[in-house]
């Protein structure tokens, strides 16, 4: 006799295997937009800001955008669909490139920092893409789900600072002009793909039910899961928009930025192909713990010489770590509700993460001009050793969890 369930399970991720490939391609596409901005948002700050400690303020909006786009993002989601939110999204990324054109042409930082916060709210709307693929699909397919749309960002890891590189110059003396054109022209193409994506209005019982967001929030694994994402993502962040600039102020090229901000991005999206896999055969909080242990190793990396291959090396494994720690996170939140509770819970996580990361993000220029390339990377260590001590907390709470009910996993899966 055929398991009515098992069927069920098989076509929900027959369905999620062809949102995850529309879903992987605008990961790449978008990923474009952020490459594009932390390769050139330090050093076209630099020219144009009226001080040099405001150079970082261009990236510093890109990552307030992504905290005050999150909720939204999960608002519209979840009143209209996923469908929409992304069309929205990749809209702000045209306007991102439009205007951040026009600031470059005109000189004016403000209006650079007005298109580098579209950016982020661009942004904020391709986080949810990892979320959406794992939306209907089994327990088991989940984390692979996940996984596999963040490696489309190995392709973007190519494609922007290839785009940049390309581009940069093609409006003399514009620096970066036309690379945000064209930035605006990916942000259209991944507009064309994400419309076919299947994510049909949430049905009326689904906008109503599930518990209050303050339970789920409390929840060890959620603190844990929200706390891990809060640390691994700001301190990626604070390391790589800290680099061009730093990479230019030890005498180092836009080309050897460039290849650094490239392989970095690479090294942050390339374990997804097999980033599900680990976390299904050793759990998400070993992966997360591997992630932030690998972070600390990149600061120390960069604590150790500020030479070209210095830089590199600190960006790739700066991006290793933060795709174990952040996509190991990812999952973990996903077991902290139910499906009715997806939108805004997952739209929760994303707002601690990035309003987090933005707090950090405005320090960035200040701790880099004030205090040099040595203090970015030693304010890494701190937050690492609290999240890796925060995670072994919740894993034991978990385990005791199991004795007191007998071996039955409590919380619900979504």
């Amino acid at each position: 006799m055929i398991d009515v369930t098992v069927l069920d399970e098989a076509a929900d991720d027959a369905r999620a295997r062809g949102n995850v490939l529309r879903l992987a391609a605008a990961q790449a596409l978008t990923g474009a937009n952020s490459a594009v901005i932390f390769a050139t948002g330090s050093i076209v700050g630099a020219t144009l800001a009226p001080n040099i400690s405001l150079a970082t303020v261009p990236l510093s909006m890109y990552v307030l955008g992504l905290a005050a786009g999150t909720l939204p993002t999960g608002a519209i989601s979840r009143a209209y669909g996923r469908r929409i939110a992304f069309i929205v999204g990749t809209g702000c990324g045209t306007l991102t490139g439009l205007l951040g054109a026009w600031a470059i042409l005109h000189s004016s930082f403000w209006l650079f920092c007005a298109a580098t916060f579209l950016g982020g709210l661009y942004g904020a709307v391709a986080q949810s893409y990892r979320f959406a693929a794992a939306d209907g699909a089994s327990a088991a397919f989940r984390p692979k789900a996940v996984s596999w749309v963040m490696a489309g960002g190995v392709f973007a890891g190519v494609l922007g600072p290839q785009l940049v590189q390309w581009t940069m110059d093609v409006w003399p003396p514009y620096l970066f002009a036309f690379s945000f054109v064209m930035q605006a022209l990916v942000a259209l193409v991944a507009m064309a793909v994400l419309s076919g994506v299947d994510a049909p209005k949430p049905a009326a019982a689904d906008l109503h039910g599930g518990r209050p967001l303050l339970e789920i929030a409390k929840q060890p694994r959620f603190i844990a899961a929200a706390l891990c994402g809060a640390i691994a993502y700001p301190m990626m962040n604070l390391v790589m928009t800290s680099a061009p600039l730093a990479m230019k102020m030890c005498g180092l090229t836009v080309s050897d930025s460039n290849f650094g901000i490239q392989w970095h991005i690479v090294a942050m999206y390339g374990p997804s192909f097999f980033t599900g896999s680990l976390i299904a055969r050793f759990g998400a909080p070993v992966i997360v713990a591997l992630g932030l242990v690998l972070e600390a190793v990149a600061a120390m990396i960069g604590l150790s010489g500020i030479t070209a291959p210095h830089f590199w090396a600190t960006l790739i494994v700066l991006g290793l770590g933060w795709n174990f720690a952040f996509v190991g996170a990812s999952a973990l939140v996903l077991e902290t509700h139910w499906p009715q509770e997806r939108n805004k819970v997952q739209a929760f996580n994303d707002f601690l993460v990035f309003g987090m990361m933005a707090i950090g993000s405005f320090s960035s220029g200040q701790l880099l001009a004030h205090y040099g390339w040595n203090a970015v990377n030693m304010v890494v260590f701190p937050p690492v050793v609290l999240g890796l001590a925060v995670l072994s907390l919740a894993s034991v709470a978990k385990r005791r969890a199991r004795l007191r009910a007998g071996d039955e996993i409590p919380g619900p899966i979504g």
